[in-house]
């Protein structure tokens, strides 16, 4: 099984998005899947211009010149695509929005009527990868994710997939605080996290159990809060 991340933090590697992904990923490894974690922030993507060359003069193909061509062929060629992103605004970062509008070459112009009798583009391909997300935020609660969880539902429909397993973090600012009170809750995120990656290779889904456990805060609500305000008075010299 090939999993490949298309990481959408503009952070990379510090990027709070990208510590789920390394342990999510760690799981998977184990559970004998092929992954590949691809920064899009390293990657050369410039915004579509909605010319649709990609659908006529050159069709599935991009007539911009830059990392989208082969970002494609990783796509297409994965057997789960994992999207990654911090939530930006309620939605995902300015370069995962590039890297999803440049996607349409993968598929045709012409119209089909799904099985809900709704208009949708018809396949290029055989084969297109099941979607994992994965996203964080620096809000408490769950709620916050809710676009996202829309989001990603159309843009599988409309890629003739499904969206398979989700991880979204609140608290996402305290994932990699140095604070030795901290080091229990974020270890014990961390285990969840690889099972989560061994479930996604073994079964195509997660356990009711670890979907229970991905949801629950990392810590009280009221504590995170109040460590945020203190955290930016601090900051402002308050």
């Amino acid at each position: 099984m090939k999993i490949t991340v298309f990481n959408g933090s503009p952070r990379g590697k510090k990027g709070n998005t990208n510590f789920i992904v390394e342990e999510f990923l760690k799981g998977a490894m184990i559970a004998g899947a092929e992954t590949e974690n691809i920064f899009l922030a390293r990657k050369k993507i410039i915004g579509c211009v909605g010319c649709f060359d990609c659908w006529s003069k050159t069709p599935g193909k991009c007539i911009i010149k830059d990392d989208m061509d082969e970002l494609i062929e990783k796509f297409i060629n994965s057997d789960i695509a994992v999207f990654a992103t911090p939530l930006y605004v309620d939605n995902v970062s300015g370069i995962m929005k590039n890297f999803m509008d440049r996607m349409i070459p993968i598929m045709e112009p012409y119209f089909e009527k799904d099985e809900n009798g709704e208009c949708r583009h018809k396949k290029r391909y055989d084969k297109y990868p099941k979607i994992v997300v994965i996203s964080n935020c620096g809000f408490p609660e769950q709620s916050h994710f809710q676009v996202l969880k829309l989001l990603f539902r159309r843009i599988a429909r409309n890629m003739h997939s499904e969206v398979i397993a989700e991880i979204y973090r609140g608290e996402g600012e305290i994932l990699q605080i140095d604070l030795l009170m901290m080091k229990p809750f974020i270890n014990k995120y961390k285990k969840v996290l690889r099972v989560a990656g061994k479930e996604i290779v073994k079964d195509m889904k997660f356990s009711g159990k670890t979907k229970e456990k991905l949801e629950k805060p990392l810590i009280p609500y009221r504590y995170y809060i109040s460590g945020a305000n203190k955290s930016w008075d601090k900051e402002n010299g308050n």
